[in-house]
Order: C-alpha cells, then sequence, then structure tokens
C-alpha cells in the first residue's frame, strides 16, 4: 500500500489516528479513523460508500468515528470509537474480484494499527466480506457464524432501535403502544426493513420510502403507502424513522416535518448539531442516534466475549430503551436539548473510564 498525501485539515486534528492508503491491490482509498482509545481498543465498522472525492470519504471516515466513541461510551463498553470508509468514485460498481481485493486491502490497513482498532461490517459490507478481511488480520468481528464468528448484527441493531422507538412513544404519548401509530420509514436496508416489517405486525400506520425503487415490493407486501425519499419528511404523522445515510436532518428537513417525534437507526442523523434546538424550538422530540442504534456495536462486542450468552445480550440491547428514557428526563428536568444530555452521559464515562 502507499500513503496518500496529507489532507489539508485546519488546526489540530482531534482523532488520535488518520490512516489513509491507497490499496495496493485494489486501488481503492482506504481511510481509517480511530477517534479515542481512552476506554479501550475502538470498534467500527467498514464502510464502502461512493462520494464526489477521496477527501469526502475521508472526512466521513473522522466524522462517524467520533460518533463511535460517543456511542460505544453511552452503550457503557469499555471501546473507543473509530470508522474505516473505502472511497468509490461516483458511478462505481465493484465486481466480486475487485471486493474480494479491496477486502484484503482493508485487513492489510487495519493490520498496520497493530489492535487500536477492530473492524466490522457496516453500510456496503458484510460478514463474508469480514471473512475475508481476517485473512489478513485478527483485529476483526462480525465474521459468519459458519466461521466460528457471530454474523452479522442487524437485528440486534434493529432491537435496540425499537426499544428506543417505543420509549420516544411513551415520552411523546404516555403510551408504548404502536397500534395506530403513523409512522414514516425513510431507508428500508438491513435494519429499516426490520423496523417497518416488525411496525406493520403491531398495527403501526406505515408510510415508507427508499432510494432502491425495488424496495416498493416489500411496501406492497407491508400494506404500507410508498412515497418518494425526498417527499418522506413531509408525511404527517406520530413518528419518522430515518433508516438511510446521515444527514438528513438539515434546517429544512426539519421546519418541514409534519411529526411529533424522529427516532430511527441512521448514523448522524442531524446535517448540523444546532439541528438539536431547532427540533426542540418545534416541539417535536428527537431520540440521539448514537444511543438509539447502538445495539449492533453492544452485539458485536459482548458476542465476542467467553462466557456471554445471547439472553445476557440481548437483554443489554433492549436497556437502550431505558437510557433514551433517562436522556429524556435529563434533558426536561435540565432544560437542555436531548443531543446535551447524550453527550454528558458519553462524556462523563470518558472522562472516568472505567478501565482506566
Amino acid at each position: 500500500m502507499s500513503a496518500l498525501p496529507a489532507l489539508p485539515l485546519p488546526g489540530n486534528l482531534p482523532h488520535e489516528t488518520l490512516h489513509v492508503v491507497k490499496g495496493r491491490r485494489s486501488g481503492l482509498t482506504i481511510s481509517i479513523a480511530v477517534h479515542s482509545t481512552v476506554l479501550g481498543p475502538a470498534l467500527g465498522g467498514c464502510r464502502v460508500w461512493t462520494y464526489d472525492s477521496w477527501q469526502d470519504a475521508v472526512a466521513d471516515s473522522l466524522r462517524l468515528a467520533e460518533g463511535m466513541t460517543l456511542k460505544n461510551s453511552a452503550a457503557g463498553l469499555n471501546r473507543g470509537g473509530g470508522k474505516a470508509v473505502i472511497y468509490l468514485p461516483r458511478g462505481t460498481v465493484l465486481t466480486p474480484t475487485e471486493r474480494y481485493e479491496a477486502m484484503l486491502d482493508l485487513g492489510d490497513a487495519v493490520e498496520t494499527l497493530g489492535g487500536s482498532y477492530m473492524t466490522a461490517e457496516d453500510v456496503g459490507t458484510s460478514a463474508e466480506d469480514m471473512s475475508v478481511v481476517a485473512t489478513r488480520t485478527a483485529h476483526v468481528c462480525g465474521l459468519p457464524p459458519s466461521e466460528g464468528g457471530v454474523g452479522e448484527p442487524s437485528d440486534a441493531t434493529a432491537a435496540g432501535v425499537y426499544a428506543g422507538l417505543l420509549a420516544t412513544l411513551e415520552r411523546a404519548f404516555g403510551s408504548r403502544s404502536v397500534e395506530g401509530r403513523r409512522v414514516t420509514v425513510l431507508g428500508l436496508g438491513h435494519v429499516g426493513s426490520i423496523i417497518a416489517m416488525r411496525l406493520a405486525g403491531e398495527g403501526a400506520v406505515l408510510t415508507v420510502t427508499d432510494v432502491n425503487p425495488a424496495k416498493r415490493a416489500l411496501a406492497d407486501a407491508l400494506g404500507a403507502q410508498w412515497v418518494e425519499p425526498e417527499e418522506a419528511h413531509r408525511v404527517e404523522g406520530d413518528l419518522f424513522v430515518p433508516a438511510g445515510v446521515g444527514g438528513v436532518l438539515t434546517d429544512r428537513v426539519i421546519d418541514e416535518l409534519r411529526v411529533r417525534a424522529v427516532v430511527g437507526p441512521a448514523n448522524n442523523q442531524l446535517a448540523h448539531r444546532s439541528g438539536a434546538e431547532r427540533l426542540a424550538a418545534r416541539g417535536i422530540l428527537w431520540a440521539p442516534d448514537f444511543v438509539v442504534n447502538a445495539g449492533g456495536v453492544i452485539f458485536l462486542d459482548m458476542m465476542g466475549e467467553a462466557g456471554v450468552t445471547a439472553e445476557a445480550t440481548q437483554e443489554r440491547v433492549e436497556r437502550i430503551g431505558d437510557t433514551i428514557a433517562e436522556i429524556f428526563r435529563a434533558a426536561d428536568e435540565r432544560g437542555i436539548t436531548t443531543l446535551q444530555a447524550a453527550d454528558e452521559l458519553a462524556l462523563a464515562r470518558l472522562r472516568e473510564p472505567a478501565n482506566a
């Protein structure tokens, strides 16, 4: 692998490590950002995604890594935050051979960091991809069960989101009942689809959408209304569930929302931190994403430990609902946003690490 030129970053980099390389086999730009190892080695998945430039991909790895620090801390894990991003130019579709080579290159890049970062699947990658990575480094988790791994964490992520969703309903409406609630789900990937199916099964009135028009078949199967992605946030209802890529809650989107609450699995939902104040000013309850969507990383961390049962892991994942309820109470009692309350919860552990 050959290193790319240094990014012209303003000021001091708040992250511990930024490793950017060009894959020796694939020729793809791979960025690994390690934001913090205060609580332990960093854990965060690898995203394969298209961007306008490799610099945008690197910037995304930095942003996502910081989010993983907060997520792992708020979840009570003795793990730091990190993220890998493999940059695909617009219009690129990897062949099976190219994907295989990219995963080998990712494994080499992870190994270079000497254990300060452990990777896993994320958007655009799978458990099968991680099995390829594992041929080049031991610092990987989420391998297929057939290879002794714990598999992909989508079910656990969805379970944690649903626990947060129920806590949000209780806070906003005084009841955890889903039946009859008007819910819009934006994004029908692995996690979004699981959530949509569970909501439909419990009697929610669903509106769904995805950038992939083929997902309309799921909408039909669930008896859900389909809208175009750009119209989803304008649907009048009770809950808006962002389940796609980040940055969806722009100022314009927030101003056009017609719901009482927002809760979903998408990372980095707020386009700007000020969006938390904007939501609060409109009386829209927001469940901080990095707390809500921590089920997957809890699953990967706990199930990788000897002697930890699936039941104990599930119980820990479902406690996300309790954490969200605690954040809502703290925000209300202190007159701060839910983002501030969630940040303070995470930063308290970072200031006094449990493994210090």
